[in-house]
């Protein structure tokens, strides 16, 4: 820490009106220290089994688009066989190539994550970004009911 006295000519001392910057480097620098440290501590790579959904599903329209991927990893545009190549025109016939239509994805609880995103890529690379993922509504679960209402989580 330093100070500096000045002198006039006649031997009287005036005010130093300088701030002096070095408490405040210092409280920078060991904050600085201490974010870096903490940082790497914060992310944290647990695996978790995600919750099922309880939110109130949205309203469905009249006639929805649904693109289904069974467990053998088939696919159909309602209720129409499909493959990964057709999916696009399919997808184009049902919704009369209208790209605002929401379009609702259901897939079995064992497709491989790396499927459901191909599925989801070949519909974004054409234009649709309004999708829906399909799920089981969580009291319907617990029951362990087969034919059971669906809602809707929007993306």
């Amino acid at each position: 820490m330093g100070a500096r006295l000045r002198g006039d000519d006649d031997g009287d001392f005036s005010e130093n009106s300088e701030i002096n910057v070095t408490p405040f480097i210092d409280v920078m620098l060991v904050l600085l220290i201490i974010f870096m440290i903490a940082a790497p501590l914060s992310t944290v790579d647990i695996p978790v089994e995600l919750p099922v959904a309880v939110a109130d599903a949205p309203e469905r329209p009249g006639d929805p688009v649904f693109v289904t991927i069974t467990e053998d990893l088939s696919l159909s545009v309602g209720e129409n066989a499909t493959t990964a190549d057709r999916l696009y025109i399919d997808i184009g016939i049902a919704t009369l190539q209208n790209r605002d239509t929401r379009i609702y994805i259901r897939a079995d609880k064992s497709v491989p994550y790396g499927e459901f995103m191909r599925v989801m890529n070949i519909l974004r690379a054409d234009g649709f970004l309004k999708v829906g993922l399909v799920g089981l509504d969580e009291n319907v679960e617990e029951a362990g009911a087969a034919s059971a209402p669906q809602t809707e989580a929007s993306q």
